[in-house]
């Protein structure tokens, strides 16, 4: 019972990784195509850009925690050797990824400030 129940975390854990990206990306996504219309009008400004892409990389760092913790749940539920090599490459990747897109996160946010 105990194993089904956390099969099922982990899998909604999953779909919310994917909710959270796709939202971000949808937002990503408008604010992009608002900032390019005012591009017609002269309102256009590379500050948007520079704010949609620390949100957007926010949503990207928020799903990508979500995924460690379901890999965690999904190795705990089958923890050969080989998964849990496996899970270390995965956390290993997606923690670099994490690092240097918090770096970037922070970059963009103290460019806003300055701007």
């Amino acid at each position: 019972m105990l194993h089904s129940f956390l099969n099922i975390l982990a899998t909604i854990i999953s779909v919310a990784s994917l909710l959270i990206v796709t939202y971000g990306a949808l937002i990503g996504i408008l604010s992009f195509l608002g900032n390019e219309i005012k591009r017609f009008t002269g309102n256009y400004s590379t500050t948007n850009i520079r704010k949609l892409r620390a949100t957007f990389g926010t949503y990207l760092l928020l799903g990508l925690e979500f995924l460690i913790a379901s890999d965690i749940l999904k190795t705990v539920l089958e923890p050969s050797l080989n998964e849990l090599g496996i899970l270390g490459g995965i956390v290993i990747i997606r923690t670099i990824l994490s690092v240097f897109l918090n770096k970037e996160i922070k970059q963009l946010e103290s460019e806003n400030i300055e701007n």
